[in-house]
């Protein structure tokens, strides 16, 4: 490209947006890329403070700012995500599905390190829906080097940095346990609690069990409930350290794979996540998922649903940022819980 005054500009082929900033009144593009400037753009253009102009001048090796916004849209790009209209060099990337936000951290921070280019993104490992905004893509200057643009394209390989997993229609099962409850001294609140946060993601609840505080009857409901179908289990109640407890006991007599029994988060401390089989998650739940907004569950349940198979370095990784706060207006998963 090339600089040229303003009032010599008449025939010129624009090569970037023009905006005009009315404070609180527009923030718009007045001229396109690829305009060609007429005599009657003139007086607006100076009004705009525009007394000199970039003018497009194809060079070999050299991409425009939108050329290259394509490119980083690219290394963005799955099966589940689409573009928005280029606007001022810039893609924003936009969720095509209701999902699990999937970012490749480590690789997204190589192409925002080379420079000149950057690609910036909501939290990843939280449930989105459709038409969610996940991430904004632009290069700094107004044109940069095709070499550049090819390192970056290196750094990300095939993989895209961005994925959305489709949440998977899936049934599961309620198992409630404590003395209190099976013999009716008080009413059960966990049942309609965790119901409602599976309902919320489209999960099937085949039924609710409620089991009195014996580890072999908590054992049985739980191998009863996968028998009739539940490819996931959660069980309420009886997950502290008291004798009468048996909920961890009954999950590991059943054979399934503990992974963790405890998870940095609060609130949550004390939940335990298992495979039966290695697939089926079974899962116990402590007790302020009864009564609080959010705890370790609702970090976790998006990604079972989903289909991910969680490791003990994935819980122990919720300790950066496992801190709920009680915002007196909860935004999450806007904001810094588990992320």
């Amino acid at each position: 490209m090339k600089l040229i005054d303003t009032e010599n500009a008449v025939g010129h082929v624009l090569c970037h947006d023009l905006t005009q900033i009315v404070p609180g009144v527009t923030k718009e593009a007045v001229f396109r890329k690829g305009h060609i400037i007429k005599e009657e753009d003139i007086p607006v253009l100076l009004s705009m403070g525009k007394e000199h102009l970039y003018v497009w001048e194809k060079k070999e090796g050299m991409l425009h700012e939108n050329e290259a916004a394509e490119i980083l849209y690219e290394l963005c790009k799955s099966e589940n995500v689409r573009p928005s209209e280029i606007k001022e060099g810039k893609i924003e990337v936009i969720a095509d599905t209701d999902g699990l936000l999937k970012i490749d951290k480590e690789r997204l921070y190589q192409v925002n390190a080379l420079g000149d280019m950057m690609i910036a993104t909501i939290h990843g490992n939280i449930p989105v829906k459709k038409g969610t905004k996940i991430a904004g893509t632009r290069v700094i200057p107004l044109i940069i080097e095709e070499e550049k643009m090819n390192q970056a394209k290196k750094l990300v390989g095939e993989k895209p940095l961005i994925e959305i997993l489709p949440f998977v229609k899936k049934k599961a099962v309620i198992i409630t346990t404590g003395s209190e409850v099976f013999k009716g001294r008080i009413q059960d609140k966990f049942g309609p609690v965790v119901k409602g946060k599976l309902e919320e993601f489209g999960v099937t609840v085949l039924y609710q069990k409620i089991v009195d505080d014996c580890q072999e009857d908590i054992t049985k409901a739980i191998e009863q409930a996968i028998v009739d179908g539940a490819e996931m289990v959660f069980c309420t109640g009886g997950m502290s350290v008291d004798p009468d407890d048996r909920t961890p006991g009954a999950i590991k007599a059943t054979g399934a794979d503990i992974v963790s029994y405890g998870a940095p988060v609060l609130p949550g401390a004390m939940f335990l996540i298992s495979y039966y089989n290695g697939e089926i998650p079974v899962c116990g739940l402590p007790g302020c998922v009864m009564y609080e907004r959010k705890t370790i569950f609702d970090l976790v349940l998006p990604r079972l649903i989903a289909g991910e198979k969680l490791t003990f370095a994935e819980i122990a990784q919720y300790g950066y940022g496992g801190l709920c706060t009680n915002c007196p207006v909860c935004t999450y998963p806007n904001c810094g819980f588990g992320k």
